[in-house]
């Protein structure tokens, strides 16, 4: 299996996703992002995985 690198899409959403998790974790006013931040940011870990694993189009 070749890796590739993912394209800027793919990564600026992968962090968009962390950055939005590591909010909802260090700010508990925001309740329903704070419950949910560790899927979060394992959605945007499998997200950017997912990149690294496929071809870009």
């Amino acid at each position: 299996m070749n890796l590739n690198a993912p394209t800027q899409m793919v990564f600026i959403i992968a962090v968009v996703l962390a950055l939005v998790a590591l909010i909802g974790y260090f700010m508990p006013t925001i309740a329903i992002i704070g419950v949910y931040s560790f899927w979060i940011m394992t959605v945007a870990f499998i997200v950017l995985a997912a990149g690294v694993m496929f071809r870009g189009a």
